[in-house]
């Protein structure tokens, strides 16, 4: 497989997977995003630990779809993320989800 056919793979799969997120972010309420992933899900619980000194964060989900071209399979059941970086959730307003005009 040359470099460009590479790439071309790679832009076709991240064009379906944007179109399969556009699809489904409608049943969802929040978005959460972590240093690795994007994850959309209508129910999480979000702990901060603290040992020696260090701060790390847990954010566990249910239900979820992550935003992964490389998984099969982007519905999982129980999501666990452990991170000792940033964690943004933010609650999609319905309204910001309709598209211009429609």
């Amino acid at each position: 497989m040359s470099a460009e056919d590479l790439e071309k793979y790679e832009t076709e799969m991240e064009l379906k997977l944007y179109r399969e997120y556009r699809d489904v972010v409608g049943l969802f309420k929040y978005v959460i995003e972590t240093e690795r992933r994007f994850y959309l899900t209508n129910d999480y619980e979000m702990q901060v630990h603290s040992v020696q000194g260090e701060v790390f964060f847990e954010v566990s989900m249910a239900d979820a779809w992550v935003w992964d071209m490389y998984r099969p399979a982007r519905f999982v059941k129980q999501v666990r993320v452990l991170t000792f970086k940033d964690v943004n959730v933010e609650e999609l307003n319905k309204s910001d989800l309709e598209l211009p005009g429609g």
